[in-house]
């Protein structure tokens, strides 16, 4: 019986190959490092009296040292037992509590077509890669190398360039006998029954092959060589190959690296290709989407402990508590996450340009465990001043800790909980053998980082703390759609020409209304699609998309406030000139929100406090002042000389 690829490596990616092996024999526990999926044996397959036989839940593969024996979990049963290998995949698929699939011609057909689908995506990638080095690259050789990126790396990660042109691709393709509906299966070409003529997806970008756990090429993300491009990047759609949440960009390279450090998680391409230049070979990435269950089993099954790497900005936060939130189910024995935040809105490209691999490891090292990010999260910004409010917390750390599948995490975790909460209000009446060394929460633990410090008696945050919280709890409150980010919506919706001409400056704009991110999408994706957009087509779309009433509510809110430069019936000109200025003003309130992160995020850890952090705190506070006088200076708005009557 044939079985589909696919089918075994499902088998393999559930059942650790070291279940399959410690059937048949027994683990020598000197050398075995269960804790790496590292396991040592006697040699089965001849006899010895030192363990030389060796197998690695890591790559799924096992291999003697003295014999020379090696193979994969079906292989090992298939030799060992003197059996077909049909019947161990039986074995194995049962230890997976996978049903073996029925004998399926059509299925047969379809992974053949998978296969050939496989052979099709090399083809681009080595058309890419000659590309880049062919005088229709030279200037992404030059973006490249002003980039830092050096040729070893270049081919290291077979970056290509995907020349502009809409059929390129197609036609090489074409000339190794590939059809165009090939071409389409691997999401390569744009077709269908309203266009004429098919082109290829991919056309003056920057190529980053995504390979598999078996260094297969499943699918491109390209990067945009010019500014008038509306998408920067552009990654391939979902095919019979790819799944974007089922895939980390860079893990079959990162994954042979990840023995001794560990896997780190980072936004996007370059900064993995920067990290592994800088010698820092385990870093992975998911492809244009907040991280999924499947992409943190993929990292649970190559390392205990991986470091998810943020921007320590409002976005990065946010990113990081939905990324606390997904993990905290999940989390076991051996099986959890840390976060790290990146100071100054700097990502990891810019740390190890600067400084190398050395301020990166640094910060790593300071990862936070998942537990003090729920904790930070839970109790920064609040005051606890009466027990209705403590209570409050007590239920919603109850809650959270309660979501734990695992029976003994979720007990340790409770019990952490409790203890936290203890040491914060601290004990009013220690006794025994605490009150001799100044009580259980006013001494011994509560010296350090979760401990009571002066004033956590009363049931307040310290400042310090509650600080790190305040921009989220600004930015929760901004929910109900903020003026300043309500009328760059309504303005863009109102006078489309806006949009190309502040295309890059909208794109990545910070909105903390969830409703006008919405709106923004549906604005850039119409834009995209057709570049000759007016305001009917836009509001259409819109309403279609339904969020008309999302609409009329951001119009509303403008009109209300004497917004009238965002008004449909501005001249294009006075339009112009109070969107930028809003624009700048907009930027500018998140830069300083940025340098406060950076500020509130080192208080939050710290151990001690020194008259120099009162100072700095005290800077903080004045800093806050100067950020409410230019939202108050924003909310103007320039043109509208004073006749708005809200704030956002």
């Amino acid at each position: 019986m044939r079985f589909s690829q696919s089918f075994l490596d499902e088998i393999r990616d559930r059942v650790p190959i070291s279940q399959v092996v410690g059937t048949r024999v027994s683990f020598d526990k000197r050398k075995t490092n269960a804790a790496r999926g590292d396991y040592w044996a006697c040699c089965p397959f001849h006899g010895e009296k030192s363990p030389s036989f060796h197998c690695e839940d890591r790559k799924g593969r096992y291999h003697c040292f003295g014999c020379g024996v090696s193979g994969d979990h079906f292989r090992f049963l298939a030799e060992l037992d003197g059996i077909a290998f049909p019947e161990a995949v039986e074995i194995v698929a049962e230890m997976a509590g996978i049903s073996m699939p029925a004998r399926d011609p059509e299925a047969e057909r379809k992974e053949q077509a998978r296969a050939s689908l496989t052979d099709v995506m090399e083809m681009a990638a080595r058309f890419f890669q000659n590309c880049l080095q062919e005088a229709v690259g030279a200037e992404a050789r030059a973006y490249l190398r002003g980039r830092g990126i050096t040729s070893v790396t270049q081919q290291t990660f077979r970056i290509g360039f995907a020349p502009d042109s809409r059929n390129a691709l197609r036609e090489h393709l074409a000339s190794k006998g590939v059809t165009l509906e090939q071409m389409d299966a691997c999401g390569l070409i744009y077709t269908g029954p309203d266009i004429p003529v098919a082109f290829d997806r991919f056309r003056g970008r920057i190529m980053f092959p995504i390979e598999d756990t078996r260094g297969r090429v499943i699918a491109f993300g390209g990067r945009a060589m010019s500014s008038d491009v509306p998408a920067k990047y552009l990654n391939s759609p979902d095919t019979e190959l790819f799944h974007k949440g089922n895939v980390l960009y860079n893990l079959g390279r990162a994954r042979k690296n990840a023995k001794d450090a560990g896997l780190i998680v980072v936004e996007g391409y370059m900064d993995v290709i920067a990290l592994a230049q800088a010698g820092i070979d385990t870093a992975v990435a998911p492809l244009g989407t907040a991280l999924t269950e499947n992409q943190l089993e993929l990292l649970w099954r190559v390392s205990q402990e991986p470091i998810l790497c943020f921007d320590g900005d409002n976005a990065g936060l946010r990113a990081a508590w939905r990324a606390a939130d997904l993990v905290l189910p999940s989390v076991q024995p051996g099986r959890t996450v840390r976060f790290a935040l990146l100071p100054d809105g700097k990502d990891p490209d810019d740390i190890v340009k600067e400084g190398g691999r050395q301020p990166f490891d640094a910060i790593m090292s300071q990862a936070l465990p998942l537990a003090d990010l729920i904790w930070m999260r839970e109790t920064s910004g609040s005051s606890y001043d009466t027990p209705e409010r403590r209570a409050e917390l007590e239920e919603r750390l109850r809650n959270l800790t309660n979501q734990i599948k695992d029976e003994n995490v979720r007990r340790h975790y409770a019990q952490e909980m409790r203890d936290r909460m203890q040491s914060f209000f601290g004990s009013p009446k220690p006794q025994g053998r605490n009150a001799e060394r100044g009580g259980q929460f006013g001494g011994g633990r509560g010296g350090g980082r979760h401990g009571a410090r002066p004033g956590a008696a009363s049931g307040r945050m310290p400042v310090s703390q509650s600080l790190a919280r305040s921009s989220l709890v600004r930015a929760s409150a901004g929910a109900a759609m903020p003026l300043r980010e309500a009328t760059i919506v309504v303005t863009l919706v109102n006078h489309p020409m806006l949009i190309e001409e502040h295309f890059d400056a909208v794109e990545p704009l910070e909105l903390t209304s969830n409703d006008l991110v919405l709106l923004r999408r549906i604005i850039l994706d119409q834009f995209a699609f057709d570049p000759a957009l007016t305001r009917e087509k836009l509001i259409g779309a819109i309403e279609e998309a339904g969020l008309g009433t999302i609409w009329a509510d951001a119009e509303l809110r403008v009109k209300a406030a004497y917004m009238w430069p965002a008004l449909q019936n501005a001249a294009l000109e006075d339009a112009r000139e109070a969107f930028t200025q809003l624009l700048h003003l907009h930027r500018r309130v998140r830069s300083l929100h940025r340098e406060l992160r950076a500020a509130e995020a080192e208080m939050a850890v710290a151990e001690v406090w020194t008259e120099e952090d009162a100072r700095h705190l005290a800077e903080i506070q004045a800093e806050l002042h100067n950020i409410d006088a230019t939202n108050a200076l924003i909310d103007g708005f320039g043109i509208a000389s004073g006749r708005v009557s809200g704030r956002s």
